[in-house]
């Protein structure tokens, strides 16, 4: 067998474990199914990853970057927060949610199982929480880029929107209709920038003399 940096051999492990998730389920993954499906020895996995609960954390490193990758694929953030914010959350629902069941369902196990072994501080806290600040991130970044403010904080924005695009995802994953998920997306998106009301920053005055 050839040799294989270990950072390869990760990354190789991590695409299987995926796989096997997104198949067959969080409780019914092992380390040996990864292994297979990988097409290494099982030996080799455990020098990886020595536990299945290192190896769930990796892949949901690996998760989190593919949903930053997808909004923030050729996001134009000088075209203000509304454009960047509706841009960057249909590119990753046209991304990772339509052409991605299993791995909607995947991350949600996901959560349960951190919230059942290490509850409410553990992999499920962190998963939310970078989640959400990938869209306070780049609609901050925006609105400094197009001189603009927003009626509400940009980590409750990050919140809210987290929150209704996850119960979306729900919905579409209970009943995979297509044409109604991108309409209840647009609406919810409409609610939200409604109550993020982005406007332009007023120049300041210059201050009078005495």
């Amino acid at each position: 067998m050839a040799y294989v940096k270990a950072a390869e051999r990760g990354e190789q492990i991590v695409a299987a474990a995926m796989r096997v998730l997104s198949s067959v389920g969080v409780p019914a993954t092992t380390l040996r199914g990864v292994a297979t499906e990988a097409g290494i020895p099982l030996g080799t996995l455990h020098y990886v990853f020595p536990t299945k609960d290192q190896l769930l954390r990796a892949v949901m490193t690996k998760v989190i970057q593919d949903i930053s990758d997808a909004m923030r694929a050729d996001l134009e953030l000088d075209q203000g927060v509304e454009h960047a914010f509706r841009q960057g959350v249909t590119n990753f629902w046209s991304r990772l949610v339509e052409s991605g069941l299993g791995l909607q369902i995947m991350q949600y196990e996901l959560t349960t199982y951190s919230l059942r072994t290490e509850g409410p501080g553990g992999l499920a806290r962190s998963q939310y929480e970078r989640y959400s600040s990938l869209v306070t991130e780049f609609c901050e970044q925006a609105a400094q880029a197009a001189g603009e403010r927003c009626a509400i904080g940009f980590d409750v924005l990050g919140r809210v929107t987290l929150a209704l695009v996850d119960g979306l995802i729900l919905q579409y994953v209970a009943n995979p209709d297509g044409d109604r998920a991108r309409r209840d997306l647009k609406h919810a998106l409409d609610m939200i920038v409604m109550l993020a009301d982005p406007q332009p920053v007023a120049p300041r005055q210059p201050a009078r003399s005495a």
